[in-house]
């Protein structure tokens, strides 16, 4: 292995010294050294991973020397070899400390829950649950694993790597540097790079050769092209040149911004000192977050959080409890955690009876398993607000006993405490909703309420009908007359029902008269055909109404349905089965990727008015409507993964699609060629154009599938974002993988360019103010 340093004739003492220096170089290099956890955590520790009550194994674990690897080793050896397992630091989510995962909460009386701890990594990876033999240990490990991972983070420059002053850095060091800063190359490819750049032949890479190596490792003739067009000599861009680039790119085109830049990203002193920027300083700087194809302002909550609720998209989930299909899958509050962190702004919750008294949520009448309504509950109250600080609304599909029902109550006052919203903000009769703002840190109860004109008060209760999906759907459809789809509602329950009221939709008249907390849900047909019949009347229903809508019955196996057609008609809470990826999940990940993420979308202005005369199933003109022109030129892809990773030869060949999804008459889709066995940096240069006339409501996705002669293209990535939050420029596409979690270090590089009636439009703000039609 390169980059051990030691020559032939080391002797023990000098071996011993370096192998040292080599342990501690990894930490002093994260800023750790004088870290006691990190250290802990390098020494190793025997402790219990944790599967179920039955399942409990030993393992070894210990973080490995590049200061970024948890090694999980079995404790019990094979005939060939110990089974081993790592980790990467930068593949964790999060780290829970106590018992709360269900296989640790099952185990909680029985362990300590202070010795036990779950580390959740990103995608579809299964999280590590651990006992450790002492509180002490366990302590050590949480707070190392979350110290490393905010350290990896935030160590993202090159120029960082050589802390220690030696000027020099091996293999290994270059490897882990790389990791650091998002560069994942092939092994092969990386080595014989670092051998074409270690002119000396000593295993490491002085100042000179590892600006080399940097040249290489970042050599891109597409951005090289880019570069010469703003230089005036080829070599270097002048502070003003760069300033001009950013000028075109619609951004801050100031000298001051331009110079902080030279100074972030230059790696030359000479050229920093200067100000100046080189080649690899601008390519450092092209791959930097700062060129993604998002605007960054929107990576924070920007828009005005103090108007209704009905005037806002509400990320909202199906079936939240399932795992995988509605038929046979477990029920577990793992997918609460998931859809709660990803922003969900309302979790669906199925209830029935179980035993001893205590309700059970699971999909009646089918194979899936129950998990308690207490554990849900718990599970909600702990992550309810780590996402977003908005209200969340726990939609109930109600199927317990009256006396059932009361326990639900009693467990939802007791576990959310405050956060819990149990009576009106204010004691006069609400004109509209409260706002998100009004709202922030509280828990909404949907559901039934009681009515007691809607029939005879009874001992236990009263006539109500339940949230069931399929009750709406009944109610809804107008097959059954509502008044009789009825059961017992307990007291206790319909007092925690405060803006989020359930009833049937009795259809558009006297819309002014409704009050605004009463909400309906339809099922995607139902509201398919008032968006196709009443599209209008719709849309001004839910400027003052909350909708739900939620998938068919018939989606055994947990599919979805399109959720652009929802938003179009202006439905807030369109209801997805988050557990199963695809291009819907896609479309629902672009749609709340704005506004800081936090689950709330303030609808267009031509979706919020009571008299608007917007419909979305004849944009020809009239409100929303601005023509525009959207052109996108595929340049590049860079560092896309194998599909086949079990054949060695096997390598993509990559084709782009780019689709628009949005009101109908905007809806299209093109693509590039193909190109063949190259998925390291394949390049097209090929310019796509579309012409939107309801940009606010268009989402543009990028979908990148490796071509097939003979059956069905494979899926390599994809990334999805809303009009609105596109970029213009020379920009950068982080693809996301099916899951929807990051499929780093993969990107597409486009440019991108917006024109309305000839005029090109450079800025964010500006194409947001045009369709807003205020220029």
């Amino acid at each position: 292995m390169l980059g051990s340093g030691k020559s032939a004739t080391s002797s023990p003492k000098e071996q011993r010294k370096k192998g040292a220096e080599k342990h501690i170089d990894p930490i002093r290099r994260l800023g750790l050294l004088d870290n006691e956890d990190v250290r802990v955590m390098m020494q190793g520790c025997s402790m219990v991973k944790v599967r179920s009550s039955r399942w409990q194994k030993s393992r070894n674990m210990r973080l490995m020397d590049d200061g970024l690897t948890v090694w999980c080793e079995s404790t019990k050896s094979s005939r060939k070899a110990k089974a081993q397992q790592t980790f990467a630091v930068t593949e964790v989510e999060c780290v829970r400390e106590g018992c709360k995962s269900e296989a640790l909460r099952r185990l909680s009386g029985s362990v300590p829950e202070s010795q036990c701890f779950t580390v959740v990594f990103r995608g579809a990876r299964k999280s590590l649950d651990l006992l450790s033999p002492c509180e002490d240990a366990a302590r050590r490990w949480v707070r190392g694993l979350r110290t490393l991972k905010e350290h990896v983070a935030n160590m993202s420059y090159l120029r960082r790597a050589d802390e220690n002053q030696d000027g020099k850095m091996s293999y290994d060091e270059v490897k882990r540097l790389l990791q650091m800063i998002n560069i994942d190359l092939s092994e092969q490819y990386a080595h014989s790079l670092f051998k074409r750049s270690d002119r000396s032949g000593d295993g490491r890479l002085d100042h000179v050769e590892i600006e080399e190596f940097c040249r290489e490792l970042l050599r891109r003739p597409e951005l090289d092209a880019v570069f010469r067009h703003y230089s005036s000599n080829g070599c270097v861009l002048a502070t003003a040149e760069l300033r001009d680039f950013l000028g075109d790119q619609g951004e801050d085109a100031s000298l001051n911004h331009a110079q902080s830049l030279i100074l972030t990203y230059e790696l030359n002193d000479w050229a920093q000192k200067n100000r100046l920027m080189t080649q690899n300083g601008f390519t450092m700087y092209m791959l930097s977050r700062e060129n993604d194809v998002v605007n960054p302002d929107h990576a924070r909550v920007y828009q005005d959080m103090s108007r209704p609720l009905a005037h806002y998209f509400i990320s909202s989930s199906h079936n939240t409890y399932l795992t995988k299909d509605q038929v046979t899958s477990a029920s577990s509050t793992e997918p609460y955690i998931r859809a709660l962190n990803q922003g969900c702004r309302c979790v669906e919750l199925d209830c029935w009876d179980g035993d001893k008294g205590e309700p059970v949520i699971c999909h009646g009448h089918t194979l899936t398993s129950k998990v308690p309504f207490s554990e849900v509950i718990e599970t909600i109250a702990q992550y309810a607000f780590k996402a977003s600080p908005y209200p969340l609304i726990l939609s109930l599909e109600n199927h317990c006993s009256v006396e059932q029902q009361a326990v639900m109550a009693k467990h939802l006052r007791k576990i959310l405490g405050s956060k819990l919203l149990s009576k009106p903000l204010s004691a006069d009769p609400p004109k509209d909703l409260p706002s998100p703002e009004e709202l922030r840190g509280r828990i909404l109860v949907k559901a039934k309420k009681l009515i007691p004109h809607l029939g005879q008060l009874g001992k236990n209760g009263s006539c109500a009908s339940f949230s069931s999906s399929s009750e709406d759907e009944v109610a809804s459809s107008n097959k059954k007359d509502p008044a009789k789809v009825c059961s017992k509602l307990s007291p206790e329950l319909s007092e925690l029902v405060v803006y989020c009221r359930s009833v049937p939709f009795r259809g558009f008249e006297n819309a002014p008269e409704k009050p605004p907390n009463e909400m309906s849900s339809f099922s995607e047909s139902d509201a398919l055909k008032l968006i196709k019949d009443s599209g209008k009347l719709f849309v001004r229903h839910n400027s003052r109404q909350l909708s739900r809508i939620y998938p068919s019955g018939q989606r055994l196996g947990s599919s979805n349905y399109d959720p652009q057609e929802m938003w179009n008609g202006g439905c807030q809470m369109v209801a997805l089965n988050f557990q199963t990826p695809g291009e819907q999940m896609d479309l629902n990940q672009g749609r709340f990727l704005p506004n800081g993420r936090c689950g709330y979308l303030l609808k267009p202005a031509f979706l919020c008015s009571t008299t608007s005369d917007f419909n979305p199933e004849n944009t020809g003109g009239g409100p929303g409507h601005t023509p525009t022109q959207l052109t996108i030129r595929i340049i590049s892809a860079q560092q896309l993964p194998k599909i086949d990773t079990e054949k060695v030869t096997s390598i993509v060949d990559p084709q782009v699609w780019v689709e628009i999804h949005g009101v109908s008459i905007d809806n299209a889709r093109n693509k590039t060629q193909r190109i063949d066995n190259n998925g390291f940096n394949p390049r097209w240069d090929c310019t796509l154009s579309f012409q939107l006339q309801v940009p606010e409501l268009a989402l543009v996705r990028f979908v990148v599938e490796d071509h097939d002669h003979t059956a069905k293209n494979d899926f390599v990535g994809q990334f999805t974002v809303p009009f609105i939050s596109l970029r213009t420029g020379y920009r950068h596409v982080h693809l996301l993988k099916a899951d929807g979690s990051s499929l780093s270090p993969s990107t597409l590089f486009i440019h991108v360019k917006v024109t309305r009636k000839g005029v090109p439009i450079k800025t964010v703000s500006e194409r947001m103010a045009i369709a807003k039609g205020k220029a």
